[in-house]
């Protein structure tokens, strides 16, 4: 059953939220003082409350990110750090520690299946990186340091939605900008003027076609400055506690804690990577900022570039150089066009249709819902929330959201259900929601989250959807970005909305030839994000954090912008990507390696679809990711596809 979230109040949310943590509870209660030693008297239960609370949160907690009414996102904040603080205690219970580790140590886990034992040992290490083999005053202090970085966490993000910030700008300062985009603004505070905000459809397409520097200039650092002054602290706290954290374990840094789960094991294993690269990205970048200073020498005579100018100058450089004007190649990608197009292609890939529901009962009357079927079938597999267009409160950015996990209960496969949360171009009455190709790529990228989560075959919680390793989680969503520039695939379904023309051949060929244009300089801004995280955590020494910006950001080859603390901003390094945000670049590698298989054997091959659907999609976290990636490629994992598209191979 869909949950009916048209009515929700408060109170919902905090009911929904405590009875499951209440029930769940009481599973674990039960678990802790088991005296058979059984899988289901002990880590079958622990499942089972697993279940219990993430349900709970796609029914209250998450409406945090999405409900357009304060109250009820007020609370549903509050409800997340309640339950994700009652989560991580679970872990810290000692009584539930020695019932679950004589359960591990007995004979009755060598007959489990592998997928069972996984779980015993996934809950033994979770245990041990509590600190159950530290002594009761350690432990407690780890347990309150816990609680604390949640608080801090769940305060961060709350900051960065409530912001409301932007400039405001006269008819005649908007130069460069499509009748469009001007007649979406918002007015202004003082008559006839617009306000450009701070939300992505405002915000970025006028840094890449703004042709008034200064005010290119005010909006990045607006931008860059989003709730600084009460998110800078929260950081600077975060980062300290983590250290804490790590060094109560015995980790040398909290990189190392944080990096034990994922593929790259240790921050020595993405130095390595990031070394691997950075002195030939260095010297494409050179050659790009070259050509990029001759553009700005034509268009601002005398003057250095900025931060605020490169993805101007980049933006000029396509039209000029490839003929590709943003909203020339706009106009051929209208929403629900795309979706459509979306739809079409991962069905003939992965063997699926899908379905509109009409009657969503969603959380506001722009979210569309669909089902997700295999080709031929009537009941669906899945089912997913599109929440698409920005709105005051809402989540700021483009991210896949879990609702209700994929598992086998009592006999029967729960349906996952999921949602896909962006911030495109609103539709009215006068034009359709037309999207530039990057946020064609947002989609397409958000869209491989979903059917990563909703494609899962896993019988268990813990290891259902995309809950894999944190640097390969993103290698599904990547793959999906290179359908994008195929002209195969784009000819399918984007056309002009207008005339409903199909895109040119000569135009998808532009947009083709444009696609690694300046990619050193974009290569090298995902390292400086990269290295700015490991910079914060990958040091047992206190972290002056002004410094590690402003040292790190030397790797984008640009200016500092100076009076800005882009961190602030950072969502990544309080939201899951600490000591993490490598995985972008780490999965990346991944991604390409498993797309040459299509490209070898055909895009739109529905034998490598189905292959890729059962060896990874369908796997979630029950295996290691590298054995997805062995099964599905048939043998060792490559990054010769990954450096071939940086124009290193």
């Amino acid at each position: 059953m869909l949950n009916d979230y048209t009515s929700i109040s408060p109170a919902d949310v905090t009911d929904v939220t405590e009875s499951a943590i209440a029930a769940a509870g009481a599973l674990v209660d039960r678990a802790a003082g088991a005296t058979t030693l059984t899988w289901d008297t002990t880590v079958g239960l622990l499942e089972e409350a697993g279940a219990l609370v993430a349900d709970a949160y796609g029914k209250g907690p998450f409406l945090a990110r999405v409900h357009p009414d304060k109250e009820v996102q007020m609370r549903a904040v509050e409800l997340e750090e309640r339950l994700q603080k009652w989560s991580t205690d679970i872990a810290f219970r000692r009584d539930l520690y020695e019932t679950v580790k004589a359960y591990a140590d007995g004979e009755d886990t060598t007959s489990l299946s592998p997928i069972r034992r996984r779980l015993v040992d996934h809950w033994m290490r979770d245990f041990r990186r509590a600190g159950h083999e530290l002594d009761d005053t350690a432990r407690a202090s780890l347990q309150e340091k816990q609680q604390r970085l949640i608080e801090l966490q769940v305060e961060f993000s709350k900051n960065l939605d409530e912001w409301d910030d932007g400039i405001d700008v006269a008819e005649d300062e908007l130069a460069g900008m499509s009748a469009d985009y001007v007649g979406r603004l918002a007015p202004g505070t003082a008559p006839g003027t617009y306000r450009i905000s701070m939300a992505y459809p405002d915000y970025v397409p006028f840094l890449e076609q703004g042709s008034n520097r200064d005010l290119r200039r005010q909006l990045q650092f607006k931008f860059w400055n989003q709730a600084v002054d009460a998110n800078k602290p929260l950081l600077e706290q975060a980062v300290a506690v983590r250290q804490e954290m790590a060094a109560l374990l015995g980790y040398p840094t909290w990189a190392h804690y944080a990096m034990e789960t994922k593929m790259a094991a240790d921050p020595a294993n993405v130095e390595e990577l990031y070394a691997s690269l950075v002195t030939r990205l260095e010297e494409k970048a050179a050659a790009e900022m070259d050509a990029m200073a001759i553009m700005m020498e034509s268009e601002y005579p005398g003057q250095a570039i900025e931060p605020w100018d490169w993805t101007y100058l980049h933006t000029q450089q396509r039209k000029q150089d490839f003929g590709v004007d943003p909203d020339e190649v706009a106009a051929y990608f209208s929403l629900e066009p795309l979706i459509d197009g979306m739809f079409d292609v991962t069905g003939d890939v992965f063997g699926l249709e899908y379905e509109r529901i009409t009657d969503t009962k969603a959380w506001h009357p722009d979210v569309f819902l669909y089902a997700i079927k295999n080709r031929g079938a009537t009941e669906p597999l899945a089912y997913f929330y599109a929440d698409l267009f920005p709105r005051d409160g809402k989540f700021g950015h483009a991210a896949a959201f879990g609702i209700q996990y994929g598992r086998l209960e009592n006999g029967d496969y729960v349906k996952p259900v999921a949602a896909i949360v962006a911030n495109f171009t609103k539709p009215t009455a006068d034009s359709p929601s037309l999207l530039q190709h990057n946020e064609a790529l947002t989609l397409w990228h958000e869209f491989g989250h979903i059917l990563h989560f909703c494609l899962t075959t896993v019988d268990l919680v813990r290891f259902s959807g995309y809950d894999t390793e944190w640097d390969f989680v993103e290698a599904p969503s990547q793959i999906m970005e290179n359908w994008m520039w195929e002209p195969e695939v784009l000819q399918r379904f984007a056309r002009h909305h207008e005339t409903g023309e199909p895109i040119p051949a000569d135009l998808v060929q532009q947009l083709v030839a444009a696609r690694d244009l300046n990619v050193g300089l974009t290569t090298l801004r995902q390292m400086f994000l990269g290295r700015l995280d490991l910079a914060m955590h990958a040091t047992a020494e206190p972290v002056d954090l002004d410094e590690a910006y402003r040292a790190s950001y030397k790797l984008t080859q640009l200016p500092f912008h100076e009076g800005t603390f882009f961190p602030a901003v950072f969502g990544h390094l309080m939201g899951g990507y600490d000591a993490g945000y490598y995985g972008y670049l780490w999965a990346q590698v991944y991604g390409d390696d498993m797309y040459s298989i299509f490209e070898a054997e055909g895009a739109m091959s529905p034998l490598v679809g189905a292959r890729y659907r059962d060896e990874v999609l369908a796997t979630g976290g029950s295996r290691d990711a590298i054995d997805h990636l062995r099964a599905f490629l048939g043998r060792e994992p490559s990054s010769d596809a990954f450096l071939a598209k940086l124009g290193l191979g």
